[in-house]
């Protein structure tokens, strides 16, 4: 947001806020959705290793949400993100980690024989969807694959955190070229070797989808680190958030001691810590309002989905854009100034349709969904 403020100015900024802090609240619903369907995953696994692939094994999502929304309640009270570098790494630890396992696993199916139906079109209509509901599946799909890019919406907060030599931008755009190439190279050999392991049959998540069932230790661990990615990935994504409400709060009640006060409290082992009230019931209140979000809208794909599409045009395509066209003083009607309207158009419109597809599964999801008696 300050980015725009500074290139952009104007009612633009506000926007930008708008759609910038939505987004980080929909990606931390969507990361406490996600981290309880991996931990239900590990306890199933146990459960079909124990009495076979034909038990139902059906496990409620809710207990796990609590489990995910208590650490995180502890993990909130991290100050600031200078504070996060460690839970950084080890967040990209096990996201490296389970995709190797589900890339791995997803080679040794096919390297096996399997024969799995598949064609270059996806589902057959009239055979596994009909022709409205592939329409809005691969809407549906559009959106999951913005959502695996939405880091544009913490970049500018994490840059802050750099030090200033080299300079943060140089750092920035290495590591966001860096960090752009390994997600792609992991998510395209995912998707189809995954489809290639699985065709039309495949599930929306093939680590927490079952569709692998041994070595099942191995799907355990994976399940585990997707668990782990997720507390510091959650982390990352709602820093931005806290910081934005107590910043706002300490400028308009700065006399208020219960906003500003911070108690000194030596733990043994770790140091002195600064407790400050506000942000203890602040940053509690936004945890479990996340969780139980959450756990009223349960759908993995849908939810990730409509938050990819929200998130994918403005704050991904559209403010880069004018921000890059503001700064370079870019000639209106230009032939790079129409380009890049015209790129701006087109994901628009990939915005939108994948805003349709998610909406619309979401909305048949509900019709046969009944609040807080889940399980998977």
């Amino acid at each position: 947001m300050d980015a725009v403020r500074a290139n952009l100015g104007g009612r633009k900024v506000q926007l930008c806020g708008l759609a910038q802090y939505v987004n980080l609240i929909g990606i931390t619903i969507g990361y406490t959705i996600t981290a309880s369907i991996s931990m239900v995953a590990v306890k199933r696994s146990n459960c079909f290793h124990k009495h076979g692939h034909h038990v139902k094994c059906n496990i409620s999502n809710y207990p796990y949400m609590i489990i995910f929304a208590c650490i995180q309640i502890i993990l909130s009270q991290i100050p600031n993100f200078h504070k996060l570098s460690w839970l950084s790494v080890l967040a990209a630890v096990m996201s490296f980690a389970y995709s190797s396992i589900g890339l791995g696993l997803s080679i040794a199916k096919v390297a096996g024989g399997g024969h799995a139906r598949t064609s270059l079109t996806g589902t057959a209509v009239g055979v596994d969807v009909t022709p409205a509901q592939k329409v809005w599946k691969s809407f549906q799909a559009i959106g999951n694959i913005a959502f695996a890019y939405a880091f544009s919406t913490v970049l500018i907060e994490i840059q802050d955190t750099i030090k200033s030599s080299p300079p943060e931008n140089k750092a920035m755009k290495r590591a966001s070229f860096v960090g752009i190439l390994i997600t792609t190279l992991f998510y395209v050999l995912c998707g189809s070797v995954g489809y290639a392991a699985f065709g039309d049959d495949a599930p929306g998540n093939f680590l927490t989808g079952f569709g692998f069932y041994e070595p099942f230790w191995l799907i355990d661990f994976a399940n585990v680190c997707i668990a782990v990615h997720l507390i510091g990935a959650y982390q990352v994504f709602s820093q931005p958030v806290f910081s934005f409400v107590e910043k706002n709060c300490h400028q308009k009640w700065p006399e208020t001691k219960f906003i500003t006060r911070e108690h000194a409290i030596n733990i043994p082992f770790f140091g002195v810590y600064y407790l400050n009230s506000f942000r203890l019931v602040w940053r509690t209140v936004y945890v479990i309002v996340t969780a139980v979000v959450a756990m009223i809208f349960p759908f993995f794909n849908d939810f990730l989905g409509l938050i990819g599409a929200a998130s994918f045009w403005p704050l991904t395509v559209y403010f880069p854009v004018e921000m890059y066209i503001a700064r370079t003083r870019m000639r209106k009607f230009s032939l790079p100034w129409t380009w890049l309207n015209i790129l701006s158009f087109a994901c628009l419109i990939v915005s939108l349709v994948a805003a349709a597809g998610s909406i619309e599964g979401l909305v048949n999801s509900l019709k046969k969904y009944k609040p807080f008696q889940s399980v998977q």
